[in-house]
């Protein structure tokens, strides 16, 4: 449905005809580009909610660790998982083994709810879609800071882990559909912007007979000014994001869910 809706704005004109505030550049130190065998995905990762998680994946990218690392657990409607050096669960990088950071505190402070109902509140932290306590909780906060959790909706990137939950290494996963039941259990480290049809078509299996493969994974700050992919995200303050997420309020009513958005991204020239 937010494609659809997504389609639709931008045939009446109002996203393409945002201003330039209304966008907001992303940065290339945090955005992660894997060419793989069906197209490129492109990552926001989000630092702010896994310093960790985002620091591992970057050092492994530029080892050149996750080059050529075949996506071996595919399920449809659920996740692609890759980045296990032997391509099976449970290989492991050189590197030690990462604490889980499944929830964070979020600065309310320029946060902009999408919806609160009163167990908790949706919103967005960048590209990835989030859920947060409830207002009477934050309400208690001393800091400023409330406690937020990735939401595991289509294309939010998580870090794999085995049984124990701070086992957190090398292994990624990227969503097919949504699975909230994975939050607050497994580390939400970003989300795709670019490449959502690439991510759906990757080979299903277990492990998938011919299995898709990650050819290139980059940090886009190490990729040639020339060649890097230059991206801008929708700012969740302006009016055309307003626009977009009454539209789908109203399509989906009270079913309406945080993963029925997705902000919308461009490529800049």
């Amino acid at each position: 449905m937010i494609r659809m809706l997504s389609v639709a704005l931008c045939a009446f004109g109002l996203l393409a005809a945002a201003p330039a505030p209304d966008w907001r550049a992303l940065n290339p130190e945090n955005l992660l580009v894997i060419d793989a065998t069906k197209g490129r995905i492109i990552v926001e990762m989000a630092p702010d909610m896994a310093p960790q998680s985002v620091a591992r994946v970057k050092l492994l990218a530029r080892e050149g660790v996750y080059d050529g690392l075949q996506f071996h657990r595919v399920i449809e409607g659920f996740v692609n998982q890759t980045g296990n050096p032997n391509n099976h669960d449970g290989g492991v990088s050189s590197h030690p083994d990462l604490p889980l950071e499944a929830t964070f505190k979020l600065k309310m402070a320029g946060y902009r709810a999408v919806a609160a109902p009163s167990d908790g509140t949706v919103g967005f932290l960048g590209a990835v879609p989030i859920a947060t306590v409830s207002g009477q909780e934050a309400l208690k906060s001393k800091d400023g800071a409330i406690r937020a959790w990735g939401a595991y909706c289509p294309g939010v990137a998580g870090m794999g882990r085995q049984a124990a939950e701070n086992t957190g290494n090398s292994e990624i996963f990227f969503m097919r559909g949504s699975s909230r039941r994975l939050d607050r259990d497994y580390t939400v480290w970003g989300r795709i912007v670019v490449g959502f049809d690439a991510n759906s078509v990757i080979a299903v299996g277990e492990p998938p007979t011919k299995p898709d493969s990650m050819l290139k994974v980059r940090v886009a700050a190490d990729i040639p000014a020339g060649e890097r992919p230059r991206l801008s995200i929708l700012r969740d303050d302006s009016p055309a994001f307003r626009t977009l997420v009454r539209q789908t309020r109203i399509a989906k009513g009270a079913d309406f869910s945080i993963c029925d958005l997705e902000v919308p991204v461009r490529v800049e020239p």
